[in-house]
């Protein structure tokens, strides 16, 4: 049986939905801003490999969000991976590397979260064998 969702991986969840649904949105009309493509074509990734990247990558945000407020633990495993992914790129390709490090102390104090006993309670709860004995 499934424990109850603690409140910071519902807050985690939550932020996470939010935030990947407005940086869809608005990353869908920036695309066209001469501004953010001229800093886009700064990075040695082609601009449009970088915009595959970010949709994938806000696509992938929202999923796990949602599918972790259901307690499904590869999508804690899922963010945290591609997360970490991103933020390698970035390092290896960002001109301004000290813009990466908000993200990077956000993406800690997540992991932090999403790895914390009680969290991993709700998502270990009902994964392999089952304690009750059936008569």
């Amino acid at each position: 049986m499934r424990r109850a969702r603690p409140t910071s991986v519902a807050v985690v969840s939550w932020i996470l939905i939010v935030l990947g649904g407005i940086s869809l949105v608005t990353s869908l009309f920036t695309m066209g801003n001469p501004v953010a493509l001229d800093l886009m074509k700064q990075s040695p990734i082609p601009v449009p490999l970088q915009l595959v990247f970010s949709f994938v990558g806000l696509t992938i945000m929202l999923l796990c969000g949602v599918m972790m407020l259901k307690g499904q633990n590869w999508a804690r495993l899922l963010y945290v991976g591609w997360s970490i992914v991103g933020i390698l790129i970035g390092l290896a390709t960002s001109p301004m590397k000290l813009a990466l490090l908000p993200g990077v102390v956000v993406f800690l104090v997540v992991a932090f979260i999403l790895f914390r006993p009680n969290a991993n309670v709700f998502f270990t709860a009902g994964e392999g064998p089952s304690d009750e004995q059936g008569d």
